[in-house]
């Protein structure tokens, strides 16, 4: 196993130099292999097939370079072959305050109003008030009610609670088909917020029929003084240019690779930032309070469609109080921050941190793709 690439049936997409236009690929051997095809020119097309992962395990095609090579190139350089984002047509969705003890840091943005000179105070106030009694809950149970209703009684309702703990799953729209980065790409943050953070999740790969087919990983970036603020600017907190970071490959299920593994695994988050200050944290799935299969069948289903099949973050666990600068102000990104996620079975996401408006502009969209593969005969 490659240290930024796991090992196992794995699928994703790269910018191709020779072709000036993304390829689908897989990795053999410690090298990147053009699977690209009439049948399949699409990631979505594999994940639209009756078993994925045999389809990718034989399809046969050229050498692009390998994991050194591809990894080395210069991210956004159309003229070097280098990793993209390993979803193409597929819609992007997030589901939210998916872990019960994260969600009390979303209950204490929304009582701060975004100011986190606040969150400290707050946080201890919660904290009193609930103790642990939110280990190991399932949102939805006749327990989780109980929790619920003994914060309202507090004086701490929140929508949070509702969506944390409650029966229905917060589902949202993270990012526009094709506008999702890649690692090594940089990762950006609208400059409006002041107050920040990565979020580290799995990301899975689900057909248009709702079948989860495989996994990745995602960085969730979160504006907390944004959402904060209020629930209703979700959408300006959430959907920026180079705000969605997946990848580095769709690790496709079979008999190596399950969904019972994304249900126990242990994500590892570092930041490192210029100044020299280095955080790190976890995210560990066996905690959520929502079952993965659960939150595809909240959002794909009868009562909603995606002809194209979706990436579905899951949420995390992760959220970050570890003082950066001012004491009681928590942690907030800087610029040129380095933020890798990981997980020996999906490998690494690394991105750099920049200011939305400084990362390269999302220019490819779907008719461009289009025009792209006509031009080269896939279509």
């Amino acid at each position: 196993m490659h240290t930024l690439i796991p090992d196992g049936c794995l699928v994703g997409r790269v910018w191709n130099s020779a072709a000036q236009g993304p390829s689908v690929v897989t990795v053999r051997k410690g090298q990147f292999i053009d699977i690209t095809s009439r049948t399949a020119p699409l990631v979505r097309d594999i994940c639209e097939m009756d078993d994925p992962a045999g389809y990718v395990q034989q399809a046969q095609g050229p050498v692009l370079g390998s994991i050194e090579e591809i990894l080395s190139a210069t991210v956004g350089d159309q003229s070097q072959t280098h990793l993209l984002a390993p979803c193409d047509l597929q819609a992007v969705k997030a589901c939210g305050v998916t872990f019960a003890n994260s969600m009390v840091e979303r209950v204490i943005e929304e009582q701060a109003a975004g100011d986190p000179k606040k969150a400290e105070g707050i946080r201890a106030r919660v904290q009193s008030v609930i103790g642990d009694s939110l280990s190991n809950v399932r949102a939805g149970s006749v327990e989780a009610e109980g929790i619920k209703q003994a914060l309202i009684a507090e004086g701490m309702w929140s929508q949070y609670l509702e969506v944390g703990i409650g029966p229905d799953a917060e589902v949202f729209s993270k990012a526009q088909v094709l506008s999702s980065v890649g690692t090594g790409a940089d990762v950006g943050l609208h400059p409006i917020s002041s107050w920040n953070n990565p979020e580290p999740e799995i990301v899975l790969a689900v057909s248009s029929a709702g079948r989860i087919v495989g996994a990745t990983l995602g960085n969730d970036v979160n504006l907390r003084d944004v959402e904060g603020r209020s629930a209703l600017l979700l959408g300006k907190a959430k959907d920026n240019n180079a705000s969605c970071a997946i990848g580095p490959l769709i690790r496709l299920f079979d008999d190596s690779y399950t969904l019972d593994d994304v249900r126990a695994a242990e994500l590892d988050l570092t930041v490192t930032g210029t100044d020299g200050f280095v955080m790190n944290g976890a995210s560990s799935m066996n905690q959520i309070s929502r079952d993965p299969a659960d939150l595809v069948a909240q959002t794909i289903g009868r009562h909603h469609q995606y002809p194209d099949g979706l990436l579905l973050f899951l949420g995390t666990l992760f959220a970050p109080t570890q003082d950066r600068d001012v004491p009681g102000e928590g942690f907030t990104h800087k610029g040129g921050d380095v933020v890798t996620i990981s997980t020996p079975a999906l490998g690494a996401l690394a991105n750099t941190v920049r200011l939305s408006t400084e990362c390269a502009q999302w220019t490819f969209g779907v008719s461009h793709l289009m025009r792209n593969l006509a031009a080269r005969e896939l279509l």
